[in-house]
């Protein structure tokens, strides 16, 4: 049995997969809407070899469910579409509380930013 509340800690490293089974990559980090208390983006790493190299994408939280049973993260989205995605590397992150931003990836997306 999986435990509900979990540490960031335990979801940073964690398998995501599209609808397909396809692996998009892992989870790297965890973007938090520290004034509404909720997590508001996940960044997901992709390519790469060993951690070099790898694209990174902030893919709105709403878009991913848990899939107990394989122990990943699933987002229905294909492999094309998040190699298109609006992506940065580990030395250039964006400034994800800017609004421009945060609508460029919304709509990419076809999420609904998160409530203020």
């Amino acid at each position: 049995m999986t435990t509900q509340i979990v540490n960031t800690e335990d979801v940073i490293g964690v398998e995501v997969r599209n609808t397909q089974g396809e692996s998009l990559g892992k989870v790297e980090a965890i973007m938090l809407d520290k004034l509404q208390g909720q997590v508001a983006y996940v960044v997901l790493s992709y390519g790469g070899f060993l951690g070099m190299g790898d694209k990174l994408f902030a893919l709105p939280w709403s878009m991913f469910s848990y899939d107990n049973s394989n122990d990943c993260f699933v987002i229905s989205i294909d492999k094309k579409k998040l190699q298109n995605s609006p992506g940065f590397d580990k030395s250039h992150w964006p400034d994800m509380s800017n609004t421009t931003w945060r609508t460029t990836i919304n709509s990419y997306y076809g999420t609904l930013p998160p409530q203020h």
